[in-house]
């Protein structure tokens, strides 16, 4: 066995110095204090602002803009409209956590013919000061033809809707229909015989779910900064969920080379999928081209509401045949997702996820992607999956109601487990959902005793997790020190979890390592930030790049010794001779100081396409209070349990955890978008919009199960997304028992749920 196989031995076995620890993380100081960098803190030389001139109306015609009494206000040195962008054909797709079109997208960064939802951009001006830029903007005249809007997906489906695209032909039908509709695309997936499921069912459920819009809810808004300079090359300061994306969107929306643009990535006050797109970077680039200075735009809160990506609302369909044992026969899943105003909601990865913790030989899904006069929607922490768990665990839970069955041993019953073909394909290999159950079932909380108009609900959730492609770099300093350069921005605590992986492999203490996100001139390219990638596949890259500085580190000291490499084994930091006690080890600072007079720098790098993310499964448990007078929902006791593959940084990984089961009982309880009967949101500000801050909530309990991931040198599995995903159903189901209707409209805020008890609704 070779050196690099031995260590990649003994990191399988689990016989880790620094991996499952809990340092503090290398951007811990910086942020606390106020130095670190974000998205509104460039300030360029010669600066002038941009504001973006947003419509009033949810669906009308552009007949015309009128800019000269805006190019009169003294400190206006640009302003462009959609005539200022290049056209692209309708046949451009981008791949990101949710697809889209490079037509839909440049549509949706700025008008051009219509304008398709309240707060939809349809020209921007960049003027010396925010307060010119914005009485400019207030001077842009554009005569509207206001059309009806079309505001679910209900309506968006009925005869004779008012259509938001005059050529989006149904896709995904059979035999294709001819005329055009509010319908982009029906997706379908099926395991065995659902009619034969359902004959031998003992009983059947079926039930009808909606929900509503809401947004990821970040608290630093979209900001950017972008220059053009001499030579063409544009410069673009941003807060993403990835640099290399932003490149590539932005030069496409342009009308750029890739090499035409540099993108600097600045720190992310929260993204959770709303920062995989762009929305100002295209309009700063066009900006500062036109004004020859730099221009910097950042987003009012009333306009990340009004016009970025939330996730969708809609409403759906669970039929579920079990036998009295509660061995689930068929499930028939129906899911309708509102898009926003151009195709692309999540509902296909609604109709994959809403399944997958389960063992079933006989289910059908099927998904339809509308449009409506919505914000486009982007994605959300595990895109279109807690919606479909909301549908399928909520049916699971009345099916355990219905059976006089503990709703936890039924879903024991029919766990996925090694071998399970999951709805979308594949079987599963080694996973941990029984071992979540097994959690939970052992988990004091369970048989807790609950209080008067107290309800106790359970639910499981599922996400893929993904690789994609990753790069990294590591140098060694002359003093022994690492630097680990990566192109995936920080959002969860990644720079720590790469220090520490690479600090592993090297055999060096984590603080003699500094981890850096590299703009994209600076580290071959990485995909987003998202997907719940970044631990799992640039955490590979980071390690193979490790490994790389080792055999090249045991190469150096063999030739310092004169000897063969297989000859050095490296082993806790240190060029160890084997089989010879003639050679004093040599450390990796020694090796470093050395390095210019054996071959010159040392440097390891990786590039790579990760292949092997392990699936990831977790379980809720969620207890409430409901005022029966009110309908308030309090929640008094929460636990999340969630196999994590192996916990790089206990700490990080408890908080992805909790802060995933926080955003879910915000979207179970109060979250959504409300809008007039005109299509004007109403509800555009933190104030209104109604998200749970702490003393909203119990502390969440965290149960972390280490199934390690065996396509990954330190077994991880991808941890962000799985939190979102129980919440919606573990909420609803607790309220459910707490009030003994069955609730199946979300958010449950108290006149929906009042009128639920009273029995109006």
């Amino acid at each position: 066995m070779g050196n690099e196989e031995k260590q990649q031995s003994e990191i399988s076995k689990g016989k880790y110095r620094v991996v499952g620890t809990r340092p503090i993380r290398p951007d811990g100081v910086d942020k606390v204090t106020g130095r670190a960098t974000f998205g509104a803190d460039f300030k360029p030389a010669d600066m002038i602002y941009g504001r973006v001139v947003r419509s009033p109306h949810a669906h009308a015609v552009i007949k015309s803009i009128n800019i000269e009494k805006a190019l009169k206000v003294p400190g206006v040195k640009a302003i462009v409209t959609g005539k200022d962008f290049p056209d692209i054909g309708p046949g451009d797709i981008a791949a990101g956590e949710v697809v889209v079109s490079f037509y839909d997208m440049a549509r949706n960064v700025i008008a051009r013919d219509k304008v398709l939802y309240d707060g939809h951009a349809v020209a921007a001006v960049a003027a010396t000061s925010p307060e010119a830029a914005a009485q400019a903007a207030d001077l842009v005249e554009v005569e509207y033809k206001v059309l009806k809007p079309v505001m679910s997906a209900r309506d968006a489906m009925a005869a004779g809707a008012p259509l938001l695209h005059d050529d989006m032909i149904t896709q995904g039908v059979t035999p294709a229909p001819e005329k055009p509709s509010n319908v982009a695309h029906r997706h379908e997936l099926k395991l065995g015989d659902i009619e034969a499921g359902f004959a031998e069912a003992d009983e059947i459920i079926e039930l009808e779910f909606n929900t509503q819009t809401v947004h990821q809810g970040y608290i630093e808004p979209h900001a950017c900064v972008a220059s053009m300079n001499a030579d063409g090359v544009a410069n673009v300061w941003c807060s993403s969920q990835g640099q290399f994306m932003v490149r590539a969107y932005t030069a496409k929306l342009c009308g750029l080379e890739i090499s035409k643009v540099k993108v600097i990535p600045a720190e992310i006050g929260g993204g959770f999928g709303g920062k995989t797109v762009v929305y100002l970077e295209p309009l700063a680039v066009m900006l500062a081209k036109k004004a020859g200075r730099p221009v910097k735009m950042v987003m009012t809160r009333d306009e990340v509401l009004r016009a970025t990506g939330p996730t969708s609302g809609g409403f759906g369909r669970c039929k579920l045949g079990a036998k009295k044992d509660g061995t689930i026969t068929a499930a028939d899943v129906e899911l309708t997702y509102e898009a926003g105003a151009f195709a692309g909601s999540p509902v296909a990865l609604g109709c994959m996820t809403g399944t997958a913790s389960y063992d079933l030989a006989n289910m059908r899904a099927v998904g339809w992607d509308v449009v409506v006069n919505r914000p486009k929607a982007a994605a959300y922490r595990a895109p279109g999956a807690p919606v479909a768990a909301f549908v399928v665990e909520s049916t699971i839970d009345a099916m355990a109601d219905k059976l006089g069955l503990d709703p936890l041993e039924m879903r024991l019953k029919n766990a996925a487990k090694e071998g399970t073909k999951a709805p979308y394909g594949p079987r599963f290999p080694r996973i941990g959902f029984v071992e979540c159950l097994e959690a939970a079932k052992a988990h004091p909380h369970w048989t807790a005793p609950l209080g008067p108009n107290q309800g106790r609900g359970i639910a499981a959730g599922f996400w893929f997790n993904i690789g994609l492609s990753s790069s990294a770099a590591i140098a060694l300093n002359e003093d022994g020190t690492v630097i680990v350069t990566e192109g995936n921005p920080d959002i969860g605590g990644s720079r720590a979890s790469m220090a520490m992986m690479a600090a592993e492999v090297l055999g060096v203490e984590y603080e003699r390592v500094k981890p850096l996100v590299a703009d994209t001139e600076s580290v071959p390219y990485s995909d987003l930030t998202g997907g719940s990638r970044v631990t799992f596949a640039t955490g590979m890259a980071v390690t193979q790049a490790a490994q790389d500085l080792v055999k090249q580190l045991r190469e150096r000291a063999a030739k310092i010794w004169d000897v063969d490499p297989d000859q050095v084994e490296w082993r806790d930091g240190q060029a160890v001779a084997i089989e010879t006690d003639k050679h004093k080890p040599l450390s990796i600072a020694d090796i470093g100081r050395m390095a210019g007079k054996t071959g010159g720098p040392l440097s390891g790098k990786a590039n790579i396409n990760a292949q092997g993310a392990g699936a990831g499964f977790g379980v809720h448990i969620c207890d409430v209070e409901v005022d029966p007078e009110t309908g308030y929902v309090s929640v008094k006791r929460y636990t999340a349990i969630q196999d994590v593959g192996t916990a790089i940084h206990p700490s990080y990984v408890e908080g992805q955890l909790q802060g995933g089961a926080a955003q879910g009982i915000g979207w179970a309880l109060n979250e959504e978008y409300i809008y007039d009967k005109d299509g004007r949101m109403q509800n555009t500000g933190f104030l209104d919009y109604r998200m749970p801050v702490a003393s909203d909530l119990p502390m969440i309990d965290t149960v972390l199960v280490e199934v390690p991931n065996p396509t990954h040198p330190f077994g991880v599995r991808g941890v962000g997304e799985v939190p979102i995903v129980p919440p919606l159903a573990a909420v609803a189901n607790a309220v459910s028992h707490a009030i003994g209707k069955r609730c199946t409209d979300l958010p449950l805020s108290p006149p929906r749920l009042l009128a639920k008890i009273q029995g109006k609704g």
